[in-house]
Order: structure tokens, then C-alpha cells, then sequence
């Protein structure tokens, strides 16, 4: 069975920093995008257009990492002053701030249930903290240099770091020991991240190369050549099937995973693309670069390719905040979703291919050749199997349910409206109380 996919489309780009974009991360709800910088602003911007961008500003330094909350409802950011900022994402954008290391934070990283926080710094560790009233939990302190990333695994039993030692390390949450070093990288290592399986991690380095490995037996699953300069920052689509990567190039490059190569080149960043994120639903990704700008582009994917696999995350991670409450059973229910949706990317029978450049350029995407997608027969099982628990589902119940999304997307609309209107109300009310000031200023010299 074949798929086609379309090219990815940019579809809106955002400009209000001074300075090189280091940072980008989707709000969940797929309104929001907030982006960091080296200007040491954040800024949260609105995908509806005429919703107008909020800026934070509170650190001193350049903002190195901001992410959302999986719930959205919190904004985390790490900077070069050495401290970790929460912020309420909100018109006010009040912050709470803690010193969260002796030296620049590089990366900031929340838990897929929200509860921690795990920080990577200069001064060569890597920290955890709970996100409520930012209490340190425990520090990791076996790299030798800069650690430049830190994430949780898609359980939060593990955490992978990435350091200028030219190593990544794994981490057990609660043993705090490290498991396992990887030491392939021939540059500093500047990013790095799980695959949605928990079963992979994914590095850049400045070497110039993308490398996948399987945790599990920790073996060297792809090696990708196909950047020609330092390569900063990557992101797995949800799915698991595809990666993308961000580049001192000035492009970004779409791998496929699941056939091992290129799939597309994207131009459209003038100088060094900084960094690159998939939105939570894989339909969009964003990109920034020294150029200032952020970059909204429509994935154009087929969805028939990842949907099913998709179905059983959402499912597995609803399952996971039960096992977060404390209910052992769901943790074993958990678990058991967690190999379905695993065992539907598993990496271990893919050749590692050792990938020259070679895909033809074209004004701002270029695709190489490629093959018929193939789906693994395990997804077309899935596929059969939805099918048939969705015809379960009675009509009535699929009619009201209907009925009450269409009421909440009316709700929706008519708080996008009053909160405009607000911002609108509490602009003017700014400009009347300065001009107030104003006018006591010049009266006070006659008094």
C-alpha cells in the first residue's frame, strides 16, 4: 500500500525580534507559538492574524530555550543571566523566576506530565526541579564541559543530555545514574531528543551530522551526512516516522526515518537556521534563524501515514496522567500502549545508510527522488481495527457530540473576540493614564 506526500508550504513568517531567533515551541492548543532570542525577549505569538504577538521581557541576558507546558498553560525559559523563568503566557506575562545554575542555561525541558523540569547549563550539569514552587530536586554531574540539552523521555523515567564533551548521556530518573554514554560524535554535540517511542534518541553536532540511536541495545541506528555546516537543532513528528533538522546551511531538511533519507530540503531562512519544532499534532513545524524571523510552515504530510499512530500516543498519554495520580494499574495499562505504538516505528530492522548531499536545489524546497512510501502492515491492522471500534460508536452519540464541539468553537471564537477587545481597552486606558502623568508633570513646575 503506497501514500503520496505533498510538499510542505510556508505558511506565515513572524518578525519582532532584534537579535538571532534560539528557540521555537507550539502552544498544544496550536494558537500560540513562543519564540526566544539572543535580544534576551520572549515572545508569544498569535497563528491568528489578527491577533497581535505579546512580548516578555525579564532577563537580563539572551533567552537560550523556552518550551510550553504540555498543557499550555505555562511557559518555561532559560538564559544566559543563569535562570529559569515561568511565565503565565497571558497579556500581563507575569513570570516567576529562580537562579537555576552557576553558569548559562542552555536548555529548559518540562515532563510530559508537567510536574518537573529539567535544566542543562554551562556549569556542566544537569538539573531537576518540580514546576511547582520550583523546588531542586537532584543535580547530574558526570559531563566535563557545557551541556547543552537536557530532555525527559515521552515516560519521564529517563533523561538524555547532550554536552560539548562530544558525548550524550542517559540518565535514570531515579536511580540518578547514568546508563549509558554515547561517544560517536566527532564535534560538540548541540542537541538532542527521544523519538515518541521512547525506544530512540536523535543528536546534532557541530560535525555536521544527524545521528539516531536505539537505546535499548545502543546501537548506531542512521548516520546522516546531509548538512554541509553545524548542524543546531532537530524535531520528531509525532509520529515518529520522520525527523527534521536545523542547520548553519540555512536550511532545514526532512528525513524519513522509516526508509533512512532525505526527503526534502527547505530554503528559506537567509543565514544559519538556529532551530526547528514540529507542532503536537505534526500538521505544522517552525523554524527561526540568525535572521530574526520565525518561520510557520504547513506540514502537507499524508495523514493516513501517522494517524493511527497518533491515536495510540493520545491514548497511552492519557493513560500515563492516570499513572501520574497514582493508579498502578493504569502504569501497567501504560506501558502495554507504549510497546503497541513502539513496536509501529521500530527502527531495528532500518540499514544505516551513510548519506551523502545530493538532493537538487530549488528556490525554497527541494525534494530528492524517492520511492512509494511503504506502510508497515502493523498499520493497516491498526487502521482496520479503528475502523471498527468508530462504527461501534452510536449515531446519536457521534450527532450530540458534534452538536457540542460546534458550541465550544462558537465559545471559542467569542473569547478570541472579548480578549481583543480587552487588550484594545487596556491599550487605551495606557495611553489615557500616561497622558494623565504627562499633564501633572507640567502643572506641578506652576503649583
Amino acid at each position: 500500500m503506497t501514500s503520496a506526500l505533498e510538499d510542505p508550504t510556508l505558511e506565515r513568517h513572524f518578525k519582532g525580534h532584534r537579535d538571532t531567533i534560539t528557540s521555537v515551541d507550539f502552544n498544544s492548543n496550536m494558537k500560540q507559538i513562543v519564540t526566544g532570542s539572543m535580544d534576551s525577549c520572549l515572545m508569544v505569538w498569535n497563528m491568528k492574524a489578527q491577533m497581535r504577538a505579546y512580548r516578555f521581557v525579564g532577563h537580563k541576558d539572551a533567552v537560550m530555550a523556552v518550551q510550553f507546558s504540555p498543557s499550555g498553560h505555562l511557559v518555561a525559559s532559560a538564559s544566559r543571566d543563569k535562570t529559569v523563568r515561568l511565565w503565565v503566557p497571558s497579556v500581563k506575562g507575569e513570570s516567576t523566576v529562580f537562579k537555576a545554575h552557576t553558569g548559562t542555561v542552555r536548555c529548559v525541558n518540562f515532563s510530559s506530565d508537567g510536574q518537573s523540569l529539567v535544566t542543562a547549563s554551562d556549569d556542566k550539569t544537569v538539573k531537576v526541579w518540580t514546576v511547582h514552587r520550583q523546588k531542586f530536586l537532584f543535580s547530574l554531574s558526570q559531563h566535563i564541559n557545557w551541556v547543552r540539552c537536557a530532555k525527559f523521555s515521552p515516560d519521564g523515567r529517563l533523561i538524555v543530555s547532550a554536552s560539548d564533551d562530544k558525548t550524550i548521556k542517559i540518565w535514570d530518573k531515579t536511580s540518578r545514574e547514568c546508563i549509558h554514554s554515547f561517544y560517536e560524535h566527532g564535534g560538540y554535540v548541540n542537541y538532542t531528543d527521544f523519538h515518541p517511542s521512547g525506544t530512540c534518541i536523535a543528536a546534532a553536532s557541530t560535525d555536521n551530522t544527524v545521528k539516531v540511536w536505539d537505546i535499548r541495545t545502543n546501537k548506531l541506528l542512521q548516520h546522516y551526512q546531509v548538512h554541509s555546516a553545524v548542524v543546531n537543532g532537530l524535531s520528531f513528528h509525532p509520529s515518529g516516522n520522520y525527523l527534521i533538522t536545523a542547520s548553519n546551511d540555512s536550511t532545514l531538511k526532512i528525513l524519513d526515518l522509516l526508509e533512512g533519507r532525505l526527503l526534502y530540503t527547505l530554503h528559506g531562512h537567509q543565514g544559519p537556521a538556529t532551530c526547528v519544532a514540529f507542532s503536537r499534532a505534526g500538521d505544522y513545524f517552525a523554524s527561526g534563524g540568525s535572521d530574526e524571523q520565525v518561520m510557520v510552515w504547513k506540514t502537507n504530510f499524508d495523514t493516513a501515514d501517522y494517524g493511527e499512530v497518533l491515536r495510540l500516543q493520545q491514548r497511552a498519554t492519557s493513560v500515563n496522567g492516570a499513572a501520574a495520580a497514582g493508579e498502578s494499574q493504569s502504569r501497567s495499562s501504560a506501558q502495554s500502549h507504549r510497546e503497541e505504538s513502539s513496536e509501529a516505528v521500530n527502527f531495528s530492522d532500518v540499514p544505516v545508510p551513510q548519506w551523502e548531499k545530493r538532493s537538487r536545489s530549488l528556490p525554497r524546497l527541494s525534494q530528492t527522488p524517492r520511492d512509494p512510501v511503504v506502510k508497515p502492515s502493523s498499520f493497516q491492522q491498526q487502521q482496520q481495527q479503528q475502523q471498527q471500534q468508530d462504527s461501534a460508536v452510536p449515531e446519536a452519540l457521534a450527532n450530540t457530540l458534534e452538536h457540542i464541539v460546534g458550541q465550544l468553537d462558537v465559545l471559542t471564537q467569542t473569547v478570541a473576540i472579548l480578549e481583543q477587545r480587552l487588550t484594545l481597552t487596556e491599550d487605551k486606558l495606557r495611553e489615557c493614564i500616561d497622558n494623565q502623568h504627562k499633564i501633572s508633570l507640567q502643572l506641578r513646575p506652576r503649583d
